[in-house]
This record gives structure tokens, C-alpha cells and sequence, in this order.
């Protein structure tokens, strides 16, 4: 049977906040940080107001509101610099490597991102390997922490719970959802939220030691 492990890709395979924080230092220069802040508090309200709006709509509309809160004008011009800067997010160090190395040990591989087709087919080459599947949020009309992305992709391929292993950095976006599920989960921790790490199978600082961790929850047959 299949194993597989599913990703978060935004915060987990690649670098979204120091790429965006690199998107919106030349429009907030020494406020830049402040601005990110904001704009994740507002991320969350956007998406759970407007499930069927496409992400490079919440991306213009949470920075929009970030922006008001910070009390920081925007010129109209740079409204969407998060949309604009989206080919240019790097994967982080670690995750070509552990993504071929996961491929090669016979995990199929797949995405949950709660972005468009667009924007993940501008990620997609900086992953360094070709995915068995993705699940977007255009495609499911709905944004983590809801529950869609993880119903389509058990729908799709019809894994066992027993061989499926969600793995996130976001704790609010998806460790939380998975546990519902109760598929087993690795939190790449990479923030240091402070958030409960009971509710994780597994808690890593990166990807680096993610291959020995899947083989503890999903042995080779």
C-alpha cells in the first residue's frame, strides 16, 4: 500500500514570511515586520469571510486592512507587492532535498496549500521534485482550517489513516484540522508559536530529520 505524506507548502516548504517581509520592506521600510504581523491576524478573517474568493484577492484585501490598522498608506500601486512578489518565495534549504529523498524511500508526495493554481504552478519548481497530487483552495472553494483540503485529498486517492502523515508548520492552519481527522502529524515548528505540541505525532525545528520521523509513524511494509 501506499504511504503518504501530505505538506502545507506556504511557511513549511517554502519561506513565506522572510519572502514576503522582503516584498514589503521597500513599501513600510523600519515597519515592514509590524505590517506582516498584521497582516496574518487579518489573513484568517478574510479567508474564513470569503471561502470562494481566490488568494491573490485575500493577499490584496488583508494587506489592505494590515495597512489601515498600522495606520500606513498604501499607494494603490503596491497593493498587490504580495501577489507580485509571489514567484520569488524560496523553498527553504533543506526541502529539495528531503522531498527527492522522501520519493526515493517510496512515500508519495502531496501538497494542501490554501492558494491558487496559478501561484502554486510558480512555487512548483522550487520544490525541486514533480508532486502525485495537489489540493488548492481554488479547486475546493474553501480555506484551512476548514476541513475541505483533507476530504478532497482522501477522496482522491482513498488512503488509509494508517499510512497518511500530514505535515505543517502552521499549527492554527493545520495541525489542529489533522488531529480532527486524526491522521498522524509532524509540526515543523519553525515559528516557535508556543502552541500545545501534545497535539502533534511528532515536533521538528525543520525538514532535515522529517524522513527518520515518517518511518517512525509509517513503517515500510
Amino acid at each position: 500500500m501506499d504511504r503518504w505524506a501530505t505538506f502545507d507548502c506556504y511557511g513549511t516548504l517554502i519561506d513565506w514570511n522572510g519572502g514576503m517581509l522582503r516584498a514589503l520592506e521597500p513599501v513600510a521600510r523600519d515597519r515592514a515586520q509590524a505590517l506582516l504581523g498584521a497582516y496574518h491576524a487579518f489573513e484568517l478573517e478574510v479567508e474564513a469571510a470569503s471561502p470562494h474568493h481566490r488568494y491573490r484577492d485575500v493577499l490584496v484585501e488583508a494587506l489592505r486592512l494590515a495597512a489601515r490598522r498600522e495606520r500606513l498608506p498604501l499607494r494603490p500601486e503596491d497593493e498587490a507587492v504580495l501577489v507580485e512578489a509571489w514567484s520569488g518565495l524560496p523553498a527553504f534549504s533543506e526541502v529539495p532535498a528531503t522531498l527527492a529523498g522522501l520519493h526515493d524511500d517510496g512515500w508519495c508526495l502531496a501538497v494542501l496549500t490554501n492558494c491558487d493554481d496559478d501561484l502554486f504552478r510558480a512555487t512548483q519548481p522550487a520544490l525541486g521534485v514533480v508532486l502525485d497530487e495537489v489540493v488548492t483552495a481554488e479547486q475546493v472553494r474553501s480555506y484551512k482550517p476548514r476541513m475541505a483540503h483533507f476530504e478532497e485529498f482522501a477522496r482522491r486517492t482513498g488512503v488509509a489513516g494508517d499510512r497518511w502523515v500530514h505535515v505543517a508548520n502552521s499549527w492554527v492552519h493545520d495541525i489542529v484540522p489533522a488531529s480532527r481527522l486524526g491522521v498522524p502529524r509532524v509540526w515543523v515548528d519553525r515559528d516557535r508559536t508556543g502552541h500545545d505540541p501534545s497535539l502533534a505525532t511528532e515536533v521538528l525545528d525543520d525538514l532535515g530529520s522529517l524522513p527518520e520521523a515518517l518511518r517512525r509513524i509509517v513503517p515500510a511494509a
